[in-house]
């Protein structure tokens, strides 16, 4: 009784508190309106035609934030005020923020004056974090049960729609928190926030007890950052009860109670919740389950040192943000359609610089090279065996004798690096190296670091909230690897690992690092690409990294899904935690083809092959395709003939698209736009195509339907209704029928179908590099049906000549009913350009196909086909 009135007291709190911010008077402050409240000041900030950012302020905590997120220079931007007897209201072209004076609550609208989004509540409670005062912020919009919410980053659960579930937004292997979600209904909202922030928290919680060991303990082979070592597995029973008073649908939010799980294996009565094991998992996973009322034996499987708690929440019409750590109420609202969204997220927080053009070829890696020689004997194997592939990887541990990330090779494996470097280039290979945000306190660096303070207390991560231990960082990384002319530079475990920010103080120990907990790898990575373009200023930057912010994109970065499994469950999750990532804005994504942990019995195993097959499939239409696995070496020729060639016509599909993809590479830096597409972003009105957690667009012009189930010979993929229909990319069939449709499928391939109206650019032969494709002829396929146009682009795809004007663009325009495509006018050139293209267009169509040689010097041609 006493729990159930404390609980009434606490909701009533929050019901005043939320409710009471009646506006008092309100004014124009150069480029924000101001509303005094009863309790706070609510200012709004225009940002852009189609953004306004929200703040809710009380009191100063003393702890001012610093600016990370938005980027510098944007112009004032045009608005007005208008008040009404119930309202304030600031306009803009884009969008409307309606403030009720009654309540201070926000009511968002389109231009065409329709609700988008609507505040429930807003909440900022005095807190402490360290013995330094703080805030809780927690912010509450209204959310109509048919709504579809997409992104918030990369997530281990499976969920692709994320309304009504909990999620606790945290750093970790495998996790990227990205605070930022778009909804279907013509909305995106940021939540401003660099701590831990909870998504639709659920409050009521039940601890589960430890009753029974299962099975005997088991001694697994573990990364960490100290390099791999031997861990003990003792698996055990937790049991708790949990009574549901009432039928629904209940977000549930597992947290094992450790910084990294082992599995998740909770059953609530006889409904099995979660059922998931890996090497590593993030410390929490949710989903969305409906349960009867009664009261429920809970029981879940799960590691000895687990200290397992499960919270529930009623799925209900709210979708709530709350950060325990934070200044002010804090958030951005985006008004439009996906693609609207995230252009307005990067025009604010900054745009992506063009990646290499090398880079989006096929990325070797392996766990690992453990020597100069054997690198490249295998860099050499690839180009014998007529493999294509542009990068080369070198895994942790080549610094031997020096200390962890001593950013120094160990001469008596590497003897000669930059010789190493500059042979690999003579083969068109490119190098890419892995670097840590840790370093070894007892290596050369590392003693520097500690005797100056530049480590975060009690670890050994750089300190990178302190400008001087960032610095030292790149003055070193600069003077003892850049050297070498290494390519491509992949900036592990930058979350940091084991959220080593907990209860720790950063920034030369001033701050806690509560307050930046999910921030870290935005400043490391600003430090890596800065110093990139400051050192070797004619030379493309390309960062990997595991971790990722709000703002990171503008540095040149992709991320990868982390330490994942290989298994069938494993690929459905990693494409459904791509197509969150793409979402949430960030564009360049990929994962470990075939898993990072894999088995024993990988190079004979034919059922493991399989899968590994349908990763590497499924990766030749993801923005970068790699291949990694630990312990394993992972080229093509270890798993025996038929894998190799099923390889080796992924790779050949995947350099014959290399126009196609540069072109998009170019897409998402000139115009902001998103290659790996969720459907809701090409078919918005279409409940059936936005629920697909499996499939998507690659580009504007391919349907993506990977295979995520074993020995399948048929597969079921729905076709979202477009004008003309859909073409079998590979065969060119064609698709009349929108809908379901039971597809045939083959092992050396995944179904991929074309759009009517597409116009797709292809490489001619099988290049063997990326640079090879570029130079090869262009066939050009028309797919009729419909209306429709492509912009083929080009630059030197090395350096940075671009952002002076040096590239060309080609315009491709074809008219449906006339059956003509018009080649307009060459736009632009760069050193090097070829003047004079043959292209080789071919007509696709649902009776039969066509082609014709043509030579394309620049001027305008207009063709009929």
């Amino acid at each position: 009784m006493k729990k159930l009135i404390c609980f009434f007291v606490v909701l009533f709190c929050f019901f005043v508190e939320g409710m009471s911010q009646t506006v008092r008077s309100f004014q124009r402050e150069d480029n924000r309106v101001v509303l005094e409240m009863t309790d706070g000041e609510l200012q709004l900030y225009p940002l852009s035609p189609n953004t306004l950012r929200v703040k809710f302020v009380k009191q100063s905590v003393g702890m001012e934030m610093p600016e990370w997120i938005y980027v510098n220079g944007r112009k004032e931007e045009t608005f007005a005020i208008e008040e009404d007897k119930d309202a304030v209201s600031v306009v803009l072209p884009g969008i409307v923020a309606q403030v009720e004076k009654e309540t201070g609550l926000i009511t968002f609208l389109s231009p065409a004056g329709n609700v988008i989004l609507q505040e429930e509540a807003r909440l900022l409670t005095p807190s402490a974090v360290q013995g330094i005062d703080t805030y809780c912020a927690t912010q509450k919009f209204y959310s109509p049960e048919d709504e579809h919410l997409f992104g918030l980053g990369q997530f281990q659960d499976g969920c692709l729609n994320v309304r009504g579930l909990s999620r606790r937004l945290t750093q970790v292997n495998t996790q990227i928190a990205i605070p930022m979600f778009v909804s279907d209904r013509g909305y995106g909202v940021l939540w401003n926030n660099y701590g831990l922030t909870d998504f639709n928290p659920a409050d009521e919680m039940i601890e589960l007890a430890p009753f029974q060991k299962e099975g005997e303990a088991k001694e697994v082979d573990v990364t960490s950052t100290e390099g791999g070592k031997k861990e003990l597995r003792e698996n055990y029973i937790f049991a708790s009860e949990l009574t549901i008073p009432a039928k629904g649908h209940y977000s549930i939010l597992l947290d094992v109670g450790q910084t990294m799980a082992r599995k998740y294996h909770l059953r609530i009565g006889d409904k099995t919740v979660f059922d998931m094991e890996n090497t590593w998992l993030p410390p929490t996973t949710s989903a969305i389950v409906e349960l009867e009322a009664g009261t429920y034996h809970v029981v879940a499987e799960l590691e000895k040192n687990d200290k397992p708690k499960v919270f529930l929440k009623e799925v209900d019409n709210e979708t709530v943000l709350r950060s325990p750590v934070a200044e002010c109420v804090d958030y951005t609202v985006f008004c439009g359609k996906a693609d609207e969204v995230i252009a307005s997220y990067r025009q604010l927080t900054g745009r992506v610089p063009l990646f290499p053009d090398w880079a989006l070829g096929y990325i070797h890696c392996r766990e690992r090279f453990h020597n100069q020689q054997e690198l490249l004997e295998t860099a050499a194997q690839f180009r014998k065996d007529s493999l294509p592939m542009d990068v080369i990887v070198q895994d942790w541990q080549y610094w031997g004798r020096y200390g962890w990330n001593a950013m120094k090779f160990d001469e008596k494996d590497y003897p000669n690096p930059t010789e190493m470097v500059n042979k690999l280039h003579e083969q068109d290979t490119r190098l890419m190296v892995s670097v840590w945000s840790k370093v070894d306190p007892s290596s050369e660096v590392g003693k520097a670091m500690e005797e100056q303070g530049y480590f975060i207390p009690g670890t050994s991560w750089v300190d990178f909230f302190n400008p001087k231990a960032a610095a030292f960082y790149w003055e070193n990384f600069s003077n003892r690897l850049l050297v070498h002319g290494i390519d491509a530079w992949w900036q592990d475990a930058t979350e940091p690992e084991n959220d080593d920010l907990l209860g720790r103080k950063v920034a030369n120990g001033k701050i806690p690092g509560e307050v930046f907990r999910n921030a870290y790898p935005l400043l490391v990575n600003k430090t890596v690409y800065e110093g990139l373009r400051r050192d070797t200023p004619n030379k493309r930057a390309m960062i990997l990294t595991r971790s990722a912010f709000p703002g990171m994109q503008r540095y040149a970065t992709a991320t990868w899904s982390g330490d994942v499994g290989y298994d069938w469950n494993t690929l459905r999750r990693q494409i459904v935690a791509g197509l969150g990532m793409s979402i949430s804005g960030q564009p360049w994504w990929t994962y470990d083809a075939g898993g990072f942990f894999r088995p024993g019995n990988q190079y004979t195993d034919a059922a493991y092959q399989e899968c590994m097959m349908r990763w590497i499939q499924t990766s030749v239409f993801l923005p970068l395709m790699r291949v990694h696995g630990y312990g394993t070496n992972t080229e093509f020729w270890n798993y025996g003939s038929e894998v190799t060639a099923l390889a080796r016509q992924s790779l050949a599909d995947r350099y014959q698209l290399a126009p196609y993809i540069y072109s998009e590479n170019a897409n998402i830096s000139f115009n902001n736009g998103t290659f790996m597409r969720p459907l809701v972003m090409d078919f918005a009105d279409d409940s059936v195509a936005i629920s697909q957690k499996y499939q998507y667009m690659f580009g504007p012009s391919l349907l993506v339907a990977p295979i995520v189930e074993e020995g399948v010979r048929n597969w079921n993929v729905y076709f979202p209704a477009t004008e003309g229909g859909w073409y079998d990319f590979w065969s060119d069939k064609y698709i009349a029928d929108k809908g379901w449709q039971d597809i045939s499928v083959s092992k050396n391939h995944i179904p991929v179908y074309v759009k009517a109206g597409s116009i797709l650019p292809l490489a001619e032969g099988r290049p063997q590099t990326m640079k090879e494709a570029y130079a090869a002829d262009w066939i050009v396929k028309v797919f009729v049906g419909a209306d429709g146009s492509y912009t083929l682009y080009e630059d030197e795809g090395t350096n940075y000549n671009y952002e002076k004007g040096l590239f060309s663009k080609v315009r491709f325009n074809w008219d449906d009913k006339k059956g003509e495509l018009t080649i307009g006018e060459r736009e632009g050139k760069f050193p090097g350009m070829i003047e004079n293209r043959r292209i080789r267009l071919v007509k696709v169509s649902a009776v039969f196909s066509e082609s014709h040689d043509i030579s394309y010097t620049g001027k305008k041609i207009v063709v009929k086909l």
